[in-house]
Parts: C-alpha cells; structure tokens; sequence
C-alpha cells in the first residue's frame, strides 16, 4: 500500500476540527499486524499491542502553502515487534478520541527491527515534506 492520509483526518482538518500547528500531533510506530483502513478515525482503530512506541509532541510544526512539516523526530530506546508503518495522529489523551491523520507504510528503513536504541524519522526536505493537502 502506498502512503496516504486518512479520509477522516482530512475531513477533520476541513472541519476545522483539526489544527496542525496548534494541536499536539504525534507519531507512533506500528508492527505488521495493524491493517490500514480508510474507515479508520481514531488511534484506538490501532490495537494497543501493535503499536511499538509513540513520540512526543512534534516541534516546529509549519503548514506553509498547504504542506505539513515539523522537526525530525526521534523515538528513544526502542524494543519490540518489527516496525512496517507508521501513522501521525491528534492526540486528545484518549485514543478513543485521537484523530489519525497519516499512514506510512513507504519510506526508507522501513521496516525496521527495534534493538532497544533509539529510531529518528527524518521528514522528507522536498517540496511535499511530511504531506501535502
């Protein structure tokens, strides 16, 4: 499957429900048992078990020109299952209630096997950065 963002986030940011540089947005790395889709709204979409860790709040969040981007992040002293993808979604502080707005399934290191050190993503510097409405 291909990168995309889900349909739900999108409406959400449409909405006005969803604030890329005001709300607190964070990644989190998922195994290969987590299935993408479409249908999917909320962190909670995600079993617990098949998420490996989650990041902090992304810092220097721009959406310049419609194009999302932030600092890189990184996940410190990771272990656990292989690594296939990883979604970028609104934190509320309840997964029942954290919008998803990101699946990455395609980039370089994936996947990606923890061994207790720590994982960087480093966000694409092209013009699309970490995605584009």
């Amino acid at each position: 499957m291909a990168n995309k963002l889900y349909p739900k986030g999108r409406e959400a940011f449409l909405a006005g429900d969803l604030d890329w540089d005001a709300n607190n947005i964070k990644v989190v790395l998922v195994d290969a048992t987590y299935t993408y889709s479409d249908s999917h709204q909320y962190l909670s979409s995600i079993d617990a078990g098949d998420r490996v860790a989650t990041s902090g709040n992304l810092a220097s969040k721009t959406v310049t020109d419609g194009v999302a981007d932030a600092a890189d992040v990184t996940f410190s002293a990771v272990s656990g299952n292989q690594v296939t993808q990883f979604v970028i979604y609104q934190d509320t502080g309840n997964a029942a209630t954290s919008r998803l707005i990101a699946h990455i399934d395609t980039a370089s290191g994936l996947p990606l096997t923890p061994n207790g050190g720590d994982i960087t993503i480093t966000w694409d510097n092209g013009a699309s950065k970490i995605f584009k409405l």
